[in-house]
């Protein structure tokens, strides 16, 4: 199985900048995506971005704000811009690698999941 701790969520102005990161464990870790998703109160959880390798994929409100990156074990998420709009808990994800980076950006195509790290944007 894959094992993901998010860490790196806080309080930031809006228009500042917050790294998330995500450790992943596992011994099929190599062979499958990593996504982002976020849930806001009363909202329903949302897909944000994904990463194979060298391939990504994010959702339009991010685009241009935030970039995602892996190293090795280790998966970040890069925000800047950021906007009380993106107030939300965090998590990581992971599923198979199959399709296309950007396809099926859904939470139920994903198999495994953090605890999540709470981000707020103060305005």
């Amino acid at each position: 199985q894959v094992q993901l701790v998010e860490s790196g969520g806080g309080l930031v102005q809006a228009g500042g900048s917050l790294r998330l990161s995500c450790a992943a464990s596992g011994r099929t870790f190599r062979n499958h995506d990593i996504g982002w998703f976020r849930q806001a109160p009363g909202k329903e959880r949302e897909f944000v971005a994904v990463i194979r390798w060298t391939s990504t994929y994010f959702i339009d409100s991010v685009k241009g704000r935030f970039t995602i990156s892996r190293d090795n074990d280790m998966v970040y998420l890069q925000m800047n811009s950021l906007n009380p709009e993106d107030t939300a808990v965090y998590y990581c994800a992971a599923r198979s690698s199959t399709g296309g980076v950007g396809s099926r950006p859904y939470p139920w195509a994903y198999n495994y999941w953090g605890q999540g790290t709470q981000v707020t944007v103060s305005s």
